[in-house]
């Protein structure tokens, strides 16, 4: 009999190793209490494992009986306590984080089990700082803000187009003149005005990169200027944060995960400007309307998994995408150890 208790004690220890829960425990429990029951029954008097197991199947009636009382006595207090004390008897998760349409909202991500409670909770504690709000910021901006980041701020000192609509789809025609970075407030928050959006209507400069970028968890880089990639490059480096880089032109497109501390840097894999023959503006030659899109929520995916740490990322790695002939391929990327910006990092 008191092998029989030994190996419910290590059931329910197993148990509360692999953080089992409870009801599952008292299942194996039983499980194992009908087979003991059943060995009594079917093994003969005298019967060794029979003997082992307490001799006799009127013990364990009885014990089953006790203990079935003592859990419907249980039960019958939880009852009566629900009954005139609901609040008390079952109180109400905390969710102080979350508003209630949140968690509805969020749904889809929580169940997920690469991200979960945990890391929904993550992203709404996240801070990310979206650098430009054309092609790629569009998308980016507005499924990071679907997605529940909890501050996003957009710095761009550009106004919205008639030429913009095209592709940039944060932006809308009535708000043709209007600053890029306030377009985009007004359309992140009608879609969810759970996120704090944080509009900075200027040029990216030398003298405000270090302060701006330092009060952010990672960055989105979706300009067109090679110098102000440079520029977002160093500074992350310098302040160790992952820089979210993507580039397009015509049907193709491009992005990576430029991480200093364990992989290469922007300037590792481009360490000059591309000839301006070779590296033509979206003006000149023309882009494919969906592909900042494509490239964009690209860049959007890749954040929320930098920032739950779900599956893997695109640090050391280039994905590209041509659109013309459907093809998705893979390049490696290697830090450079004579880098002027990250070599001695």
């Amino acid at each position: 009999m008191i092998f029989v208790f030994i190996m419910a004690g290590v059931l329910w220890g197993m148990g509360a190793l692999m953080k089992t829960p409870h009801q599952a425990r008292w299942i194996m429990i039983g499980l194992l209490f009908t087979a003991v029951m059943a060995l009594q029954v079917v093994l003969p008097d005298g019967h060794p494992i029979r003997q082992g197991t307490g001799g006799s199947p009127a013990m364990w009636l009885l014990l089953g009986a006790l203990t079935g009382l003592i859990l419907l006595y249980r039960k019958g207090l939880m009852w009566i306590r629900a009954r005139t004390n609901p609040v008390s008897a079952d109180p109400p998760p905390k969710t102080e984080l979350f508003a209630k349409v949140e968690l509805e909202r969020y749904a889809r991500h929580i169940v997920l089990r690469e991200i979960g409670g945990l890391g929904q909770k993550q992203l709404k504690e996240a801070k990310v700082l979206v650098i430009g709000a054309g092609g790629l910021g569009a998308p980016a901006l507005m499924y990071l803000s679907a997605a529940g980041i909890g501050t996003i701020g957009v710095i761009d000192d550009d106004t919205v187009e008639n030429t913009n609509l095209q592709r940039q789809i944060i932006h809308r025609d009535a708000g043709i003149g209007m600053p890029k970075v306030f377009s985009a407030e007004v359309a992140m928050k009608a879609q969810n005005p759970f996120t704090n959006v944080r509009p900075y209507n200027r040029r990216l400069t030398k003298d405000i990169a270090q302060d701006l970028i330092a009060d952010y968890d990672i960055v989105l880089d979706g300009t067109d200027n090679f110098d102000t990639r440079c520029l977002v490059n160093r500074t992350c480096v310098a302040l160790g944060k992952p820089l979210i880089g993507a580039a397009l032109t015509q049907w193709e497109g491009q992005i990576s995960t430029y991480n200093a501390t364990v992989g290469p840097c922007y300037q590792c894999i481009f360490p000059k400007a591309p000839d301006p023959s070779l590296a033509p503006s979206c003006a000149e030659a023309g882009v494919l309307g969906p592909l900042p899109g494509v490239l964009g929520t690209m860049m959007a995916v890749e954040t929320i998994k930098e920032i739950t740490g779900a599956g893997e990322g695109l640090t050391g790695q280039m994905l590209i995408y041509d659109a013309l002939y459907a093809d998705t391929r893979k390049i490696k990327l290697k830090k450079q150890p004579d880098c002027p910006v990250c070599g001695k990092t």
